[in-house]
């Protein structure tokens, strides 16, 4: 009897043994934080509630709430450069967008990092987080290789819905920005023909990554999540009832919403009472005709309920997050990849006023299928006020962009708003060191390593300042800059500027109207050095030809 009793007392101890020893893995699994990257397409710093917009975004409000605004987060100054940088954490010119594929010169084209590609040079995040046991799911736009071997699904996501090229109608009709560059949709690395008819990029976009969550929700495995919506880059669609919901809001023109945009962004201590706006010189709404504001308010009109209708689709992934308990462990970061777009149609590669003139933009239907919209320099400038300019330059009103930050539960926080300069390739390295997962260039030479610096200590509070007497540097298409604590030098092509460098003290002018190159010139030729040996190192064509 006593070895009967012992046998089943052992019996009992060993499943509880096994159970424990279960419960305990999937604890060490569940440990590892879910990442949640929201990427916005060309939305200018001031277009979401937390940096003072009008815009009704309440989902990225109580994200802000929860979580930390990056006042002074810089990306690159357009689309696929930035997300190169997102994906590796090192700079454009080694991750293959030295320049946009679609305006890369002949010469630069002989050259490694102008592959107009993510190359296989640089490690991919996906790639490192899918080696270290995450689910990894991508949804919107990729621009980084639409050739086999470069697409998504090639480069570390397990589910995809993407769109591979740069941008393109909204709805199911697929109709191009420009008839050089068609739109190609793609589900794990399967090109999609047709579009279901009640398409719209958000909406499905949302869809897809809520039902690979809900499937894999109960497997303990942690997920990374990049969203990388396409609005509120053109053409400017949206669904009908947000549009109304805007009708009148912008009649104002564009010269009040830029003052009241600038004093929100005061208000809320994003910039320092004493910052000036950098002085626009573009059209005055008074100089624009009765129809012409018409039109042009409701290009507006069309952004803003783009946004809106992005920030109700975010909150349905918060919704669910917060419904499976898993919102707590879970790091969100929504940033936008560059400044507001004031660059009209016209700039695209290839448009003809045959193919303009195919698209019905009357005013009853601006915003709805066969439009094609744009918001133009006013607006975003506007968008992009105190700062000069906008998407395209080097300049803080093409690379400065909304950054709103939550850290998974168990890394503590008091801080509320950072003022400190951060970088896009910074990401990277934070979602790896909060997924404790080394990068390959630890273990081999070969990979380059990554240039962005752990937001983490930054985000807790543990230091002030992650690029301390270091410096930052940027070229894209003959544009230039370089970072170095306050400082920062620019320079831009003509007809924008005239290639000579202009130096700026942004803790004192960050709209960059005062040039100090006279009264500063040692400080001048010392960030022109490191321009120059930054452009060694990342491998760069310039000039041009």
């Amino acid at each position: 009897m006593k070895k009967i009793y012992y046998s089943y007392y052992l019996i009992i101890l060993l499943i509880t043994i096994s159970c424990n020893s279960k419960g305990k893995e999937t604890e060490i699994v569940n440990s590892k934080p879910n990442i949640l990257l929201l990427v916005a397409d060309d939305m200018g710093l001031s277009d979401i509630g937390p940096f003072g917009s009008e815009i009704q975004t309440p989902a990225l409000n109580r994200l802000a709430e929860q979580g930390i605004l990056l006042s002074n987060f810089h990306v690159l100054p357009t689309c696929s450069p930035s997300r190169s940088v997102l994906l590796s954490g090192t700079d454009n010119h080694i991750a293959g967008l030295g320049a946009m594929g679609e305006m890369m010169t002949a010469e630069q084209k002989k050259n490694p990092g102008y592959e107009g590609v993510l190359n296989k040079t640089v490690a991919a995040l996906p790639e490192i987080l899918f080696e270290a046991g995450y689910h990894t799911y991508m949804v919107g736009k990729w621009h980084l290789g639409e050739e086999d071997g470069f697409k998504p699904s090639d480069r570390g996501f397990e589910q995809t819905f993407v769109l591979l090229n740069g941008g393109g109608s909204h709805w199911p009709d697929q109709l191009p920005v420009s008839p050089t560059e068609p739109m190609t949709y793609a589900r794990n690395g399967e090109e999609i023909e047709t579009l279901p008819e009640d398409f719209y990029s958000t909406k499905n976009y949302t869809d897809n990554l809520l039902e690979w969550l809900e499937a894999d929700k109960v497997d303990g495995k942690p997920f990374f999540a990049y969203v990388a919506y396409t609005a509120p880059h053109d053409p400017l669609h949206a669904p009908k009832d947000y549009i109304d919901k805007y009708k009148g809001a912008y009649d104002a023109g564009f010269d009040v919403l830029r003052t009241e945009r600038y004093n929100k962004l005061k208000e809320l201590g994003i910039i320092s009472e004493d910052t000036n706006q950098f002085p626009w010189n573009g059209v005055k709404w008074e100089e624009l005709s009765e129809e012409e504001q018409q039109i042009t308010a409701r290009e507006m009109e069309v952004y803003a309920a783009m946004i809106d209708y992005m920030d109700a689709q975010i909150s349905r992934i918060f919704t669910w997050l917060e419904e499976s308990g898993k919102m707590d462990n879970t790091m969100v970061v929504f940033i936008s990849d560059n400044g507001a777009n004031g660059h009209h149609f016209t700039a695209y590669p290839g448009q003809t006023q045959e193919f303009m003139d195919s698209f019905n933009n009357s005013l009853e239907n601006m915003g709805l299928p066969n439009s094609l919209g744009d918001m133009g320099p006013n607006w975003a400038s506007a968008s992009m006020s105190p700062f000069r300019l906008f998407k395209g330059f080097t300049t803080e009103g093409g690379i400065r962009a909304p950054c709103v930050i939550k850290l998974p539960k168990s890394k503590k926080s008091n801080e509320s708003m950072i003022h400190s300069f951060g970088h896009i390739s910074d990401l990277m390295p934070t979602f790896l060191a909060l997924a404790e997962v080394i990068h390959p260039s630890e273990e081999s030479k070969s990979t380059p390593p990554m240039m962005g610096k752990s937001l983490v200590p930054l985000l807790t509070g543990d230091v002030e300042n992650i690029h301390v007497n270091e410096g930052v540097g940027y070229e894209l298409h003959g544009n230039r800059a370089y970072f170095k604590d306050e400082w920062k030098i620019v320079s831009l092509v003509s007809p924008f500027g005239t290639g000579d460098w202009q130096l700026y003290n942004l803790s004192q002018d960050p709209s960059e109207i005062n040039d100090l190159s006279v009264a500063f010139p040692d400080k001048k030729e010392e960030l022109i050095a490191g321009w120059n040996v930054y452009k060694e190192y990342v491998g760069m064509v310039y000039p041009l030809n």
